[in-house]
C-alpha cells in the first residue's frame, strides 16, 4: 500500500524525485523546503524549485527556518508519516525529527559515499578530477551523510562534464533509485550496509573566493574549476581598464597547446596560458546577457591578444 512521506528538499536537483514519488502513487502529507529568498535584479522573492512545484501539485508546504524548536517537532510529528524522503534540503535535522517517522527517513545523496560528505559533492567531485561518482540513497543518522547506504548506483564523469549536467543525470537517476528504496521498504526488505571507515571526504560549500579563474594554477586545473562551478555560481574573469572593469563568466572551457605568461591570451580564439599549458574559453557570459560562444562575444567585446586576464 502507498507509503505516508515527508519530503524535504530545495533545489531543482530535487524535484525529480518528489515527482517521482508523486507520480507513483504515495501519499505525500507535507513538503518541507527552504523559504522564498530574493534574488534576480529585482530582489522579488523567489519560491524554491521544490516549492513551486508543490504547489502546482497541491501539496501541503512548510518552509520553517529551524526544526529545532519544541512547535516544529510537534508539527511534524503531527503528519503521522511513515518514512521521510530527504533530497539536498538544507538543513540539518535533529534526532527528533529522525526519530519520528517509524520508518526512519532516507536520504538522497549525489556521490559515491564516504567520498564527498556535505554541501557540494558534484562540484567538489569534478574540481578534484574524479572520473567515477555515484547517487546514494542512505539511512540518515545524526552524523553528516554518514548514515547506512542502502541502494547506489554509479557513473562516470566526462572529462568535458559540467556540474549542471552531471546534476541533471544523477537527478534523473536518483528518482529511480529513491523509488527502489521506498518499494524495498514497502516489503520490509531494504537492506542498508555501514559506510567504509576509511575515505570519507568532505565537500564543503562553494565560497565566493573560489569562483574567480586563477592562471596560475595548472591549465587541468583551470579547466576542472571552470566545468565544476558551470552553470551556477559560475567561474569568472575580469576584462577591462581599471576604471572600467567588466566581469564574466566562463561556463565552458577545454584544454588547448600554449605557452606564456598565465592569465595572457594568446590567440583570437582565447586561448590562454596557465602554468602549465593552456585553456580555450569556449562559452562565456557577460553581465544580464544570454550565454555565448568565444567568436561571438568577441564580435562586440574586444579582447587582444597579449591581454593578461
Amino acid at each position: 500500500m502507498p507509503l505516508r512521506i515527508v519530503f524535504m528538499g530545495t533545489p531543482e536537483f530535487a524535484v525529480p524525485t518528489l515527482a517521482e514519488v508523486v507520480g507513483a502513487g504515495h501519499q505525500v502529507v507535507a513538503v518541507y523546503t527552504q523559504p522564498p529568498r530574493r534574488a534576480g535584479r529585482g530582489m522579488a522573492e523567489r519560491k524554491s524549485p521544490v516549492h513551486a512545484f508543490a504547489d502546482d501539485a497541491h501539496l501541503p508546504v512548510l518552509t520553517p527556518g529551524s526544526l529545532k524548536d519544541p512547535a516544529s517537532i510537534a508539527t511534524f510529528r503531527g503528519h503521522a508519516a511513515d518514512v521521510g524522503v530527504v533530497v539536498a534540503y538544507g538543513l540539518l535535522l535533529p534526532e527528533p525529527i529522525l526519530a519520528a517517522p517509524p520508518l526512519g527517513c532516507l536520504n538522497l545523496h549525489a556521490s559515491a559515499l564516504p567520498r564527498w560528505r556535505g554541501a557540494a559533492p558534484i562540484e567538489r567531485a569534478i574540481m578534484a578530477g574524479d572520473t567515477e561518482t555515484a547517487v546514494t540513497v542512505m539511512r540518515m543518522t545524526a552524523g553528516l551523510d554518514s548514515g547506512p547506504v542502502c541502494l547506489e548506483e554509479r557513473l562516470a564523469i566526462g572529462p568535458d562534464t559540467t556540474a549542471g549536467e552531471l546534476a541533471a543525470d544523477l537527478a534523473r537517476r536518483g528518482a529511480g533509485l529513491m523509488l527502489r528504496a521506498l518499494s524495498a521498504l514497502e516489503r520490509g526488505s531494504l537492506d542498508c550496509a555501514p559506510q567504509p571507515s576509511e575515505g570519507a571526504t568532505y565537500a564543503r560549500k562553494i565560497d565566493n573566493a573560489e569562483t574567480r579563474i586563477d592562471f596560475s594554477r595548472p591549465a587541468q586545473e583551470v579547466h576542472n574549476r571552470i566545468r565544476a562551478l558551470s552553470p551556477r555560481p559560475g567561474a569568472w574573469i575580469e576584462v577591462g581598464p581599471p576604471s572600467r572593469r567588466e566581469r564574466i563568466k566562463v561556463l565552458r572551457s577545454a584544454l588547448a597547446a600554449g605557452q606564456g605568461a598565465p592569465g595572457e591570451v594568446l590567440d583570437e580564439q582565447l586561448t590562454v596560458a596557465c602554468s602549465q599549458g593552456a585553456v580555450r574559453l569556449l562559452l562565456l557570459q557577460r553581465a544580464g546577457r544570454r550565454p555565448m560562444d568565444a567568436a561571438e562575444l568577441l564580435r562586440g567585446f574586444r579582447i587582444s591578444p597579449g591581454t593578461r586576464l
